[in-house]
């Protein structure tokens, strides 16, 4: 099968790879038919973390099974599945408390494992990680692209929003315009908050978050942006979302969180020190609370908007390429050229 693969920093290159098999009585073998470069590829595309060179990318599958194993119980072949991140067997301890990317069997595409980026992916534990999607809507085009970001974004924005406490009325500041943070503002919307402010430095994404519900944007950088949004705030949020994972936009989540607020992290750390923004929150009573999205608990529930029209993420896909295009499409988003690139595959 062909599938991207890591060969070095600023290099992602389409090669032949073993074709995935059944390998214990738990796999499925998916064709993947939809997936998606993330934020946190390119980290190490850019060299920014270490990736083994010569091992398969992507964690955002959604396809057709082709074979399951004689223990699975909850797919069969021909049914259209889509997965999140992490790989979570559903019955251990974590998995039973809805931290399902802590789970005891669990692990994540790429590396030892299929990546998603490809053709095909076997899926470990397939009853605990894979995600039926209704035969009615199997072959639906405009449902999957909606579908596609529960994978990965739009979960990770919705625990951004939990772990902060949007609900019913609040203000909420969302930090970050990528896509993550995008889907942060449609989850903060989706929790019922009155006010949204989106922080970023892209017009073309501002406009995205401001059709995603963002009631106010902040463009400027750095201490200039957090004073505007303490300004529009008087005096700061209590519900601060986190979307980046970088030293300066934990400083700004931060400075912009009111006393005794809550800042939701959901970025994937890179870079970052911990004196500044610990210090800063500290002083002000400041929760902390997040981490890496589970998002098998909340798929579900996401999962029933999208499908009964109330919520669509998909307008965070600015660019799609097929398989031979996912070189061009990490460098598109290296260059802040695309906010998110879906990558259709023809298998």
């Amino acid at each position: 099968m062909q599938a991207a693969v890591y060969r070095g920093p600023g290099d992602v290159r389409i090669e032949s790879l073993p074709d995935p098999e059944i390998e214990e009585s738990t796999d499925a073998v998916v064709r993947v038919t939809h997936t998606a470069i993330c934020g946190s590829d390119l980290w190490f595309y850019r060299g920014e973390t270490d990736y083994e060179e010569g091992a398969p990318v992507g964690h955002e599958p959604m396809g057709i099974v082709e074979e399951v194993g004689d223990d699975v119980r909850s797919v069969e072949p021909g049914d259209r599945v889509l997965a999140p991140f992490s790989i979570s067997c559903g019955h251990c301890e974590f998995c039973r408390k809805g931290l399902h990317t802590s789970c005891v069997n669990g692990g994540g595409w790429g590396g030892d494992e299929s990546g998603a980026q490809g053709e095909r992916i076997r899926t470990p534990h397939a009853d605990g990680t894979l995600v039926r999607v209704p035969d009615r809507y199997a072959d639906d085009e405009d449902v999957l692209e909606s579908l596609l970001p529960l994978t990965d974004v739009l979960s990770t924005g919705h625990h951004a929003a939990v772990s902060a406490g949007v609900g019913p009325g609040d203000t909420a500041v969302v930090v970050g315009d990528g896509a993550v943070g995008l889907c942060g503002v449609l989850a903060a919307n989706r929790l019922g908050a009155e006010r949204v402010i989106a922080m970023g430095h892209h017009e073309d994404r501002l406009d995205i978050a401001r059709e995603f519900g963002a009631t106010d944007v902040v463009s400027a950088r750095g201490d200039e942006a957090a004073e505007e949004a303490r300004d529009l705030t008087h005096g700061g949020a209590n519900h601060v979302l986190e979307c980046v994972g970088a030293e300066s936009s934990m400083g700004t989540a931060a400075d912009v969180a009111r006393p005794g607020g809550t800042v939701g992290y959901v970025g994937v750390p890179a870079g970052v020190e911990t004196t500044g923004f610990l210090g800063t929150m500290f002083g002000k009573n400041v929760s902390l609370e997040g981490g890496v999205a589970p998002v098998r608990a909340y798929v579900d529930d996401l999962m029933a908007d999208v499908l009964q029209g109330t919520l669509d993420p998909s307008p965070i896909f600015t660019k799609t390429v097929d398989l031979d295009g996912v070189p061009e499409g990490y460098e598109a988003m290296d260059e802040r050229e695309a906010v998110k690139v879906m990558v259709r595959i023809d298998a």
